[in-house]
């Protein structure tokens, strides 16, 4: 465990290597995103144990900070101080092969682009123009140890590579989009390398993108339907280049998006609402946040109803287009697992009082307790909730008290080095840090997590 950013910051989200790819970044530097408290990525070095700081840039001089918003009322540790005073807003990342890290942040006003609004030839802007964004992206790269703002048209709030090295992310609201590292590499042009699309489903059941019903008009089996479905977790599959969302509220969904030939006019959606009281599914429960996709393309995901729930779109036995595929089609490709540890008193609709606000899965046995396990923030219960043979493991921390965490990845430092030589990393990522064990003066912490493969292992 490590010290790192300073009291008055909170941690949202840590990176320490590339998800498609853990030995990238070998024993090199793991990278916190510190969303609207401060405008610096706190990094820790775990061969030296030394925390140091990369200050963060925005683009333009109007871009707004999170100081101007007023205080509700004084605090009882701070008083008066506005202490979250972030322009950056920066929340979550990815590295890529090169070690480089993109980050979810934001560089201007709301405004966006001219390139990106009505009227303009971009093929994602003439089939959905996108008049504003909340925060956009910038790039670090640590051999030249600088930081490029890079502006996106859709907003930004997770993001993951798929195996083309194209970003996906959430915080885009009615769209998702996708920005493409190769073409930006090669031409340093920004409106080039990104697109979206709005969210179409095939309700017609021919098997193309065709004229589309909007959300608030019924079904017509002559067109598809575009939804509003915005994604919060992101993740592509790794098996067929299928990219997954999962979408808030109850009972919440799962959005499977094929973006075609040519993404912005092409891309077609389906949606898989999670099943709430449905005798049809092995369970049931509500409102999604977090999300992953294993090896095999299961998606997992948590949920607010104190369950870690699986959907397996090869279980299902239904048509998944056509004019009855709005979300109920495949009950029986859900799986639920309760989370360990007490329910709330008589509760008859959640499975734990357990909240878990994100997952991950263990995609390479980094953590050491087996491939494709699926791992969840267990955020009442001060610990890692691990799914190995369909049964919990919890990994509790127990020093400082009020360990909650937000982000997780791993990493392989040694592919030899056996259980020594990888890691799961997360960290303390409550908005609070001066609510843990230890008081106004607590910092966030890194944490790493290992097991041994026998108890005899030195």
């Amino acid at each position: 465990m490590w010290d790192w950013a300073d009291p008055k910051a909170y941690l949202h989200d840590e990176i320490s290597s590339d998800k498609r790819n853990p030995m990238v970044n070998p024993n090199g530097p793991i990278y916190g995103a510190l969303e609207a408290s401060a405008d610096y990525m706190p990094v820790i070095d775990p061969k030296t144990h030394t925390a140091t700081k990369i200050p963060l840039v925005v683009r333009d001089a109007d871009t707004p900070s999170e100081g101007d918003t007023p205080l509700a009322q004084p605090s009882p540790y701070w008083g008066d101080e506005a202490i979250w005073t972030s322009r950056a807003n920066a929340h979550s990342f990815s590295m890529d092969k090169q070690g480089r890290v993109w980050v979810a942040a934001r560089i201007r006003n709301n405004k966006t682009a001219s390139f990106c609004q009505q009227g303009s030839a971009h093929p994602s802007a003439k089939e959905f123009p996108l008049p504003q964004s909340g925060r956009q992206m910038m790039l670090y790269d640590p051999k030249t140890k600088k930081v490029t703002p890079v502006d996106t048209c859709f907003g930004t709030h997770h993001l993951n590579f798929d195996s083309n090295d194209v970003l996906w992310f959430t915080g885009s609201g009615p769209v998702e989009g996708w920005f493409n590292t190769k073409i930006y590499d090669q031409t340093h042009d920004e409106a080039k390398a990104q697109g979206w699309t709005a969210f179409i489903l095939d309700t017609n059941g021919n098997g193309k993108r065709d004229a589309y019903v909007e959300p608030d008009q019924p079904v017509d089996p002559t067109k598809d339907k575009r939804i509003n479905a915005p994604f919060y977790g992101v993740a592509p599959s790794p098996g067929d280049g299928s990219v997954w969302g999962s979408v808030l509220g109850t009972p919440g969904s799962l959005v499977r998006l094929v973006p075609g030939s040519n993404p912005p006019s092409t891309a077609l959606a389906e949606i898989y609402d999670v099943p709430f009281k449905d005798s049809k599914a092995s369970g049931s429960g509500f409102a999604p946040r977090g999300m992953d996709v294993d090896s095999n393309g299961v998606v997992w995901t948590t949920l607010s109803s104190g369950n870690l729930a699986s959907f397996d779109r090869r279980k299902c036995k239904g048509p998944l287009n056509g004019p009855n595929a709005t979300g109920k089609q495949c009950p029986e490709g859900w799986s639920f697992y309760a989370y360990p540890g007490p329910n709330y008193k008589g509760a008859v609709e959640s499975a734990s009082a357990d909240s878990a606000y994100y997952n991950f899965v263990d995609r390479f046995n980094m953590l050491g307790v087996g491939r494709d396990v699926p791992l969840a923030t267990g955020n009442e219960s001060e610990g890692l909730l691990a799914l190995v043979d369909g049964k919990f493991v919890t990994f509790r921390v127990p020093y400082p008290m009020g360990f909650y965490g937000k982000g997780i990845d791993g990493r392989i430092d040694n592919a030899s080095g056996g259980w020594k030589g990888k890691a799961v990393y997360s960290t303390y990522a409550t908005r609070a840090p001066f609510h843990v064990e230890g008081g106004k003066n607590t910092t966030s912490k890194l944490v790493k997590f290992q097991v041994r493969s026998s108890p005899l292992d030195k």
